[in-house]
């Protein structure tokens, strides 16, 4: 009888073994990430422009319109892929709107910069679209690659500014805390580029 029982234990332990084995991968929790708080531009002692500014929602095509953070599988970048389970909180054309709004109005370069403005309203209107917003690895380091154009137009629809912008950051590690916080670093060196050229552009509006 004691020998029937440890049979019987035994033949439960490899069952239990078995379905162990069977049984499916617990999924990943889904992590939304979002970028850190912008770097400050120089600030402007008193606005430079006169009229308002706004910032429209930048397009994208593709993968890069998706919520999911998009990586290159291959050294030349020829392939991308997107996490499954790693997203952005807002998509990259939303949040670089935002971000961009909040960099200007802390600029003072206008004393008023919107996401939204009537059609009848003169402003600057800038509106920007996404080439590239990517992570690349290569040997265990990982480097944020961004690139957009930015165009600048006032009422007639002839564009003032219309320039492509990409910068790269290192991330400091593997982690993708680190790749996030590379993304703002890529954005913001970006938009302090593209600030620099309006400013220079209401420079030249006063100038003549």
């Amino acid at each position: 009888m004691r020998l029937a029982s440890v049979k019987l234990l035994a033949a439960l332990v490899v069952c239990a073994v078995a379905l162990a084995g069977c049984s499916p991968p617990p999924v990943p929790d889904v992590t939304y990430f979002r970028l850190p708080a912008p770097a400050a531009l120089p600030h402007a002692d008193k606005p430079l422009s006169l009229l308002p500014i706004e910032v429209e929602v930048f397009s994208a095509e593709g993968v890069y319109a998706e919520q999911s953070l998009i990586y290159a599988a291959a050294a030349d970048g020829n392939a991308l892929r997107t996490y499954h389970y790693q997203l952005w909180s807002d998509p990259p054309s939303h949040a670089l709107q935002t971000r961009l709004v909040v960099m200007l109005r802390q600029s003072g370069i206008s004393g008023l910069v919107t996401d939204r403005l009537p059609a009848s309203t003169q402003a600057l209107r800038i509106h920007g679209t996404i080439r590239r917003y990517e992570r690349a690895g290569n040997n265990g380091t990982f480097t944020v690659s961004v690139a957009v154009e930015m165009r600048v137009e006032q009422d007639s629809g002839e564009p003032l500014i219309e320039q492509d912008y990409h910068a790269e950051v290192v991330a400091a590690d593997a982690t993708l805390d680190a790749t996030v916080k590379a993304f703002g670093s890529a954005v913001d060196q970006m938009f302090t580029a593209f600030y620099r050229d309006l400013v220079a552009l209401e420079g030249e509006t006063h100038a003549g």
